[in-house]
């Protein structure tokens, strides 16, 4: 199995348990336990969705394509999204 695969497999199948558990939300069926759980989904599922918006948003940027950047007077200017990125700030020397 592929790496690609094995992640896009994990990802389907968690996209597949959150709308079991939503839709027993719905029901007003789910347990104290079924919605923890989906808060822990959806977490999961929006720090994904931060991490390909990096990755699309890096991709442009090499690309020479306008970007979001983040420019703060604490932060050193970069491109990644917080909580999606695997790195943040370089180091400083």
């Amino acid at each position: 199995m592929t790496q690609a695969n094995y992640y896009s497999t994990i990802g389907k199948v968690t996209m597949e348990k959150l709308g079991s558990i939503q839709s027993k939300m719905k029901d007003d069926t789910a347990t104290a336990e079924d919605r923890q759980l989906a808060l822990l989904l959806q977490e999961i599922v929006a720090l994904a969705k931060n991490r390909l918006s990096v990755t699309e948003n890096e991709s442009e940027f090499s690309k020479g394509g306008a970007v979001w950047v983040e420019r703060t007077a604490a932060h050193y200017p970069h491109i990644r999204l917080h909580g999606g990125a695997l790195e943040d700030d370089p180091a400083r020397s």
